[in-house]
């Protein structure tokens, strides 16, 4: 597909463990990809069952950053930064659209009940921004790692927006690693790549052009059957 998406492993403005700083060096990334000063950026926690700590978090981040929606498919954004479900075609007019995390698998139930995918690879292809994290960064790819049944599992059933599978919080959480390599290698997962959180891969029309981290020690793999080849990891500064 045409446009540009950023798959982030973990970090950004709902782990700011991973950075320890008040701003995330990869929303800062984000945002100047938009190139305006003072972007439109449209949060989608549908994952998380639009948590109201989840869109607190996102707009202390952001609020004084960018113009600020929020799109609730459970319609309890805040009225003041509502994005109505009534209008979503709003979301053509943002810069940058950021989804959050949670269970992928219903992320991509109710967005396929909404019509919303359609509308977002319309987006991409006008130049908007396609970004998320965890669940937000799996939704984007033909398949993925998730723990949206409990136990981490395959789910060979994204958007197929970018080639291949994803898998994040790679070194993050316990079985990760191991789970990925293991569905890539027995042919559950088509191969794909691997992201630590505070990594994320940058994709402009299907192709993957830089990967980069908030962190010094993040790391980032292409994994295929033969196993895992390390990417390069270009170490952000909050103030480039």
């Amino acid at each position: 597909m045409r446009g540009t998406i950023l798959t982030m492993g973990g970090g950004g403005f709902s782990m700011p463990e991973v950075h320890g700083r008040e701003f995330s060096p990869l929303d800062a990334y984000l945002t100047r990809l938009s190139g305006k000063e003072r972007p439109k950026i449209c949060f989608i926690a549908t994952a998380s069952g639009d948590a109201d700590s989840y869109h607190d978090k996102f707009l202390a981040a952001f609020a004084e950053r960018a113009d600020v929606r929020i799109l609730s498919l459970f319609n309890k954004a805040p009225e003041e930064h509502a994005l109505p479900i009534s209008e979503l075609e709003q979301i053509l007019d943002q810069d940058i659209v950021y989804v959050g995390g949670g269970s992928t698998a219903n992320l991509l139930a109710l967005w396929r009940l909404h019509g919303l995918p359609a509308l977002l690879e319309k987006a991409a292809a006008g130049g908007t921004i396609l970004a998320g994290i965890s669940a937000g960064a799996n939704c984007w790819y033909e398949a993925s790692s998730t723990d949206s049944f409990g136990p981490t599992a395959p789910l060979a059933d994204g958007l197929g927006f970018l080639p291949g599978s994803f898998c994040p919080h790679y070194l993050g959480e316990e079985d990760r690693r191991e789970t990925y390599v293991r569905f890539v290698g027995s042919g559950a997962l088509p191969a794909g790549y691997a992201a630590d959180d505070g990594v994320a891969l940058l994709w402009r029309d299907g192709e993957l052009v830089e990967t980069v981290g908030e962190r010094s020690d993040g790391v980032a793999y292409a994994v295929g059957r033969d196993g895992e080849v390390p990417l390069d990891v270009r170490r952000l500064d909050q103030g480039r």
